[in-house]
């Protein structure tokens, strides 16, 4: 089953990375009028969110400091500098061989414990590792919805 979702969140992220392929670093780096994020934000959200959840909720990382980028893109930040082509290309990295090694520190069992919490986005209360990851998928999909919306936007 779990095998099936870290396949799940890895093909989601490869569409998504499609999607920002498509774009120029100006539309990526381009917050619509009546949004307050860009695409490049919507994605680096993405990264970050998940490997926060995993090792931060679980105790393995002590703050979300040691996720990269994170003070960038966790929850309720907005863009404030233009995102380089260099950076673009470390977060594509970063959203496929984040996922390769929580599937790998799952399978050891690293994320044996962890501190239960509910997410802004859902509001339901999270208790295991598998719950996390499973609205991973969700979460990453809510993301990519509002790239291809904001995709739309620029024209």
């Amino acid at each position: 089953m779990m095998n099936k979702v870290f396949e799940f969140i890895i093909n989601s992220r490869k569409a998504f990375i499609q999607l920002v392929d498509g774009l120029t670093i100006e539309q990526l780096n381009k917050i619509p009028d009546g949004y307050n994020n860009n695409i490049i934000w919507n994605f680096g959200h993405i990264v970050v969110s998940t490997q926060t959840l995993c090792y931060v909720r679980t105790g393995i990382f002590a703050d979300a400091g040691s996720v990269k980028f994170n003070e960038f893109y966790k929850k309720d930040t907005r863009p404030i500098y233009n995102v380089t082509a260099e950076e673009v290309a470390e977060l594509k990295s970063i959203a496929l061989k984040s996922i390769e090694k929580i599937k790998e520190d799952y399978a050891s069992d690293v994320f044996a414990s962890i501190i239960p919490f509910s997410t802004s986005t859902y509001g339901a209360e999270m208790k295991s590792i598998e719950e996390v990851l499973i609205t991973t998928i969700g979460h990453d999909n809510v993301h990519y919805g509002y790239a291809w919306a904001l995709k739309k936007s620029l024209g």
